[in-house]
């Protein structure tokens, strides 16, 4: 696997002229510090509203604003090829989320690959947050070069934010990873005891449909 500049999500470089305008708008204080910033949701949101992302991908993960890489085919692939089988196991009433923030806590908002709530969008749509993490049934990430960080860094995060099925798209590898049973660890915080991997030939079914096996080369061209 070749690394790109983006192979892992990026700490974003806010210019000076941008920390100026933060004060300017009241996201932060005159007197902060320009290096290391921690921005909690709110700033985050309001950042984006003011226009601060745009062009980018970004999500924040402990108060810390990270670019990721542009989207390549195989990755937008993986994403859509969830998305369909989770509609189809799922069904009526569930709303499934393609690209869309969760809300994990005061200073975490990731956008996973796919995570489906309970609903639908009409649900959620007055909202002026995301749905909460622990409303989700599944989370789902498609990983081309982030694998490292998708089942270390996103695992622990997923599993303190108690979400007890999180499924990794390995598409380098043509494998699907399966999280499950967090539990805490003596550092803070959680992770998962479980991790399935699973190739084509194998079968997996969803903790909230047990009933329903999916293919695993259902995810795979």
């Amino acid at each position: 696997m070749t690394p790109t500049a983006l192979a892992e999500p990026t700490p974003v470089q806010f210019t000076d002229a941008e920390f100026d305008r933060m004060v300017a708008l009241g996201i932060l204080p005159a007197n902060h510090t320009r290096h290391g910033v921690r921005f909690t949701r709110d700033q985050y949101f309001t950042l984006a509203e003011h226009g601060f992302f745009d062009g980018r991908r970004v999500m924040l993960i402990y108060g810390e604003v990270l670019e990721m890489a542009a989207m390549k085919e195989p990755h937008a692939c993986g994403v859509s090829a969830l998305a369909d089988v989770f509609r189809a196991v799922f069904g009526v009433g569930f709303y499934v989320r393609e690209e869309k923030a969760l809300d994990v806590g005061a200073a975490t908002v990731p956008e996973p690959d796919v995570a489906v709530v309970p609903g639908t969008w009409r649900t959620y749509h007055r909202s002026p947050t995301p749905p909460d993490a622990s409303l989700a049934l599944v989370v789902a990430e498609v990983s081309d070069t982030t694998l490292f960080y998708d089942t270390t860094t996103k695992a622990e995060l997923y599993a303190t934010a108690g979400i007890a099925d999180y499924w990794v798209l390995d598409v380098e590898n043509e494998r699907l990873l399966v999280f499950r049973d967090p539990r805490p660890i003596p550092a803070g915080g959680q992770s998962y005891r479980t991790c399935l991997r699973l190739v084509s030939g194998d079968t997996i079914s969803l903790l909230a449909v047990s009933n329903t096996p999916i293919p695993v080369a259902d995810f795979f061209p």
